[in-house]
């Protein structure tokens, strides 16, 4: 009787403690904005499962009864497996909370910090629960020197058989300390190409300008030749126009003058390189410009472009000077003497004069 009515006793009082503490930390917080260190403590609270409650209620109960000494080792042995658990909860919570708020902080200011943080995450992770098995399987009297050399060959083990996963999660260590990108990153991979949004342990997601998701296994893109165009300084930018071969020397002479002083308009945005009559194309006076965007903006360089096309359009049509476009020439002659008798019914071969399409 005593047993039970205490179990219930100490129950509902734990409960109403976790209530009440959960409570006042709650006010106190949205009392004062500044308080984020309150948000912990009440993280804590949260991490605090009902099981974990009714285990320590059932053990401070059985605590204060005359046990025999075998029941007071089990006793004993649940002490030390609830609070390991417990704590290790409460570790992990804290884990998460912590990391989830600064990959929040630096995914703004900071994207490649951001994306490590979540290795870094994983790996604290993994430590705390090792490191509360290891602890209570010590308390419970394991020889963990024993235990870790058995765990070694089983890991060697456990390593062959999943090498390709851990050939991704060393790949993710390796994006995470070497920064090959970082979230936020507009990329190029192959003939993929989008902003990465996600970098797992075992995966790398990106938005391709599609809209679709595209998935990359971590080892697979590190295999890659990767084109990250966020961090483009500045753009450079070559293009290509032809005029007819009628053209007037003279004018022929003006047009790479003429395309330097259209860029240079365009002031602190551009800056040019050269503008040179290229080569004789097959049906136009070839010119190839290279100039530079001073900003790695994809639209802004198109706005340019634009500007620069319309300007040049605009200058070449006062000066009268056709822009080229694709013709053939065909010659067709008499056909010689000897060809001259035609079978029945077909015309005889006459001279027809050369025509232009």
């Amino acid at each position: 009787m005593w047993t039970s009515g205490g179990f219930a006793t100490v129950f509902i009082a734990l409960l109403l403690l976790k209530s009440f503490l959960a409570r006042q930390l709650h006010r106190l917080a949205a009392k004062n904005e500044l308080l984020h260190v309150l948000d912990y403590p009440e993280q804590l609270l949260n991490a605090t499962r009902l099981p974990f409650v009714i285990a320590l209620s059932l053990l401070i109960v059985l605590s204060e009864v005359d046990l025999s000494p075998s029941h007071e080792k089990l006793v004993h042995h649940a002490w030390v497996v609830v609070l390991m658990t417990q704590l290790a909860l409460w570790g992990n919570r804290m884990v998460v909370v912590a990391v989830k708020r600064a990959f929040e902080r630096h995914r703004e200011h900071d994207p490649s910090g951001a994306t490590h943080l979540m290795v870094v995450g994983l790996i604290a992770r993994i430590v705390l629960w090792s490191l509360a098995a290891l602890l209570a399987l010590d308390n419970l009297g394991f020889n963990i020197t024993t235990l870790m050399a058995s765990l070694g060959i089983g890991g060697i083990a456990v390593a062959l058989a999943v090498q390709n996963i851990l050939g991704d999660v060393f790949s993710s260590v390796s994006i995470a300390l070497d920064k090959p990108f970082v979230i936020g990153d507009f990329i190029v991979v192959d003939d993929y190409l989008g902003t990465v949004e996600y970098v797992g342990l075992k995966t790398t997601r990106i938005r391709s300008l599609g809209g679709e998701q595209i998935v990359f296994s971590n080892t697979e893109l590190l295999k890659n030749r990767i084109r990250n165009y966020k961090r483009m300084q500045e753009r450079r930018v070559q293009f290509e126009f032809g005029i007819a071969y009628e053209t007037a020397l003279d004018d022929v002479r003006r047009i790479p003058d003429l395309v330097r002083k259209i860029v240079e308009s365009l002031g602190a945005e551009t800056r040019f390189d050269r503008a040179h009559f290229k080569a004789y194309g097959d049906s136009a006076l070839q010119f190839e410009v290279v100039y530079y965007v001073l900003t790695p903006d994809y639209n802004h360089y198109m706005d340019i472009q634009q500007r620069i096309n319309l300007d040049l359009l605009e200058q070449l049509r006062e000066l009268d000077i056709s822009i080229a476009y694709p013709t053939r020439t065909l010659h067709l002659v008499r056909a010689p003497a000897r060809y001259a008798m035609a079978p029945e019914g077909l015309p005889q071969p006459g001279l027809i004069r050369a025509s232009k399409a």
